[in-house]
């Protein structure tokens, strides 16, 4: 985001003589070890899903002289001046019909739910859970740059860009498709696919140039031969439309939950993978049709997956509370004047003192194992390919780095998903991490290869790259017990 000049100097100055310390209220306590939710049971003869979905758009037109929406992801103060496509939420009911209960999965096209907003919903799903015997509730967001800005960073800044009776109707919308979901539900087995993006129509932001282009499909198949379900994980922004545009869009995964709809007549949730740095590329003049032809053409690899494997109907959760250190002053600022709801908390980390609560999930799904981050992580932190010592920003060995998630799993199939049940920004590689010398976390600095270094901006620190590769050992360490 684009910070003005004078919230830039208050943060720095108040940082510098550490007299932020003098608002800070909140403190983390200890993060208990998370509990291993595992069946050694005979496994079911099938799954019980069901899908429900749900409109998530203002009830005024866009726009309208009463209230201005922004649109989020590129710049501030970038009111919506129309509607390419409805924004949605999407949710899946599983359960391995093991006895303990099912669990939920929501993609919401937006750029990002904070922990607070996923800590609402999941109170307002607590009856729910109650009566179905739900197990997890677990919400995702595509990261679409063309959705209503749910985090309030790009409004006219000081003022937030959040409004609170969309974020309501956001809420809303996500409990209704949970509660059709659940209505919805019925037996049926669940096939995984792998298909593969064209090549060059994904790019890194920077080196070294580390993408997932395996696009990985769960196909949900009803035993009643009634309507399937495509749950769809791509490591890519929903970003085709560009800064430029203005229009409220799902950006490319309307287009190809539509092209999936008409050519096999199936539902499609986009799923967001390890996304850090990564875009499609344009492939037309004109970002509307452009938009539409990535859509359509992943929709395409996406319904050509011929290769399948059935998965055996088993649900194991691990879910681990992690407290992450806060070096970036901005993020404080933003939480001290409302811009965004998170809450920046006293943890005694990092150099500031500064944190927040989060969460991350293992979960392993049939022979499927699936970690849900809740950021936007580097490729290379999941799957390796770190730059070398000379290639680096700061001249530091990849030694620095964090085990791959990957390696740490001893799975090189691991499938993650990013922005799960909360956003904290980017998760960079630390050996090249670089901060503008005299103002870090605010102006972008260029290295010395000429490259710009926007993403640490809006981060909390390199510290978020150990602290998930450090949970996560923590989790497989009870994962294998």
């Amino acid at each position: 985001m684009d910070i003005p000049a004078k919230l830039l100097k208050t943060a720095t100055s108040l940082v510098k003589s550490n007299a932020h310390k003098k608002y800070l209220k909140n403190s983390v306590e200890p993060v208990p070890d998370g509990v291993f939710d595992k069946s050694d049971t005979e496994p079911a003869k099938n799954f019980t899903f069901g899908f429900g979905k749900a409109v998530i758009m203002p009830d005024e037109k866009i726009p309208n002289k009463k209230k201005t929406y922004y649109v989020a992801g590129y710049r501030n103060n970038n009111p919506a001046v129309g509607v390419l496509d409805n924004l949605m939420a999407k949710a899946l009911w599983i359960d391995d019909n093991s006895g303990r209960g099912g669990i939920i999965l929501v993609s919401v096209d937006c750029v990002g739910l904070f922990g607070v907003d996923i800590a609402e919903i999941r109170k307002r799903l607590e009856h729910f859970c109650l009566i179905t015997g739900c197990r997890s509730v677990n919400i995702c967001s595509t990261h679409t740059h063309a959705g209503i800005d749910t985090m309030g960073m790009w409004g006219p800044l000081p003022k937030s860009g959040r409004d609170n009776d969309f974020i309501e109707i956001v809420y809303c919308g996500i409990i209704s498709a949970v509660e059709q979901a659940y209505k919805n539900r019925k037996t049926g087995q669940i096939y995984l696919g792998y298909g593969k993006a064209d090549k060059g129509s994904q790019s890194a932001g920077r080196p070294p140039h580390v993408v997932s282009d395996v696009i990985t499909r769960l196909r949900f198949v009803p035993d009643d031969g009634s309507k399937e379900v495509y749950m769809i994980n791509f490591a890519s922004h929903p970003e085709s439309l560009q800064g430029k545009n203005s229009l409220v869009s799902a950006d490319f995964p309307c287009y190809m939950a539509k092209y999936i709809d008409e050519h096999k007549n199936a539902e499609m949730m986009y799923f967001a993978g390890a996304i850090g740095g990564i875009c499609m590329n344009e492939m037309d003049e004109n970002n509307i049709i452009s938009t539409i032809k990535t859509g359509q053409r992943l929709g395409e690899i996406i319904c050509n997956i011929k290769k399948e494997k059935k998965l055996t109907p088993k649900i194991n959760i691990l879910r681990q509370e992690i407290s992450l250190s806060c070096d970036n002053p901005v993020f404080w600022l933003a939480s001290k004047l409302k811009i965004i709801p998170e809450k920046i908390l006293v943890t005694g980390k990092g150099k500031l003192n500064l944190g927040m609560k989060a969460e991350m999930s293992y979960i392993q799904f049939g022979e499927l194992n699936m970690l849900l981050i809740p950021g936007e992580l580097f490729p290379e932190l999941a799957y390796g390919g770190y730059l070398k010592k000379e290639e680096s920003s700061i001249d530091a060995s990849p030694d620095i780095n964090p085990a791959p998630l990957c390696e740490i799993a001893d799975d090189e199939n691991l499938l993650v998903f990013g922005l799960a049940n909360g956003e904290i920004g980017y998760i960079l590689t630390p050996n090249d991490f670089l901060l503008h010398p005299s103002l870090p976390y605010i102006d972008q600095p260029r290295d010395k290869f000429g490259r710009n270094h926007y993403p640490e901006t809006n981060s909390l620190g390199p510290d978020t790259a150990y602290t998930i590769a450090d949970t996560f050992k923590k989790m497989m360490k009870i994962i294998n017990k």
